[in-house]
């Protein structure tokens, strides 16, 4: 396991940058999905398959970037 983080560690910032601005938000149009996918969350609605497996193809980026930051402020770098 240490390797592995050693390695999500080495990767650029950039690179995480990307996969959100990317999968985390598409489709752009007329929001970014992940948006929807919250608001359902939060009002409650978010119901099946697609809605979970939504939020967890839209949210793991989001959640990625967040691990990488905070560890990069962790470890000072």
């Amino acid at each position: 396991m240490p390797t592995a983080l050693r390695l999500f560690d080495r990767l650029p910032l950039w690179l995480f940058a990307l996969i959100v601005a990317t999968v985390g938000l598409w489709p752009w149009q007329p929001e970014p999905a992940i948006a929807g996918l919250v608001r359902d969350l939060l009002a409650g609605e978010l119901a099946g398959v697609a809605g979970w497996g939504g939020l967890l193809l839209h949210g793991l980026p989001w959640l990625l970037m967040a691990l990488r930051l905070a560890r990069q402020s962790r470890n000072g770098a």
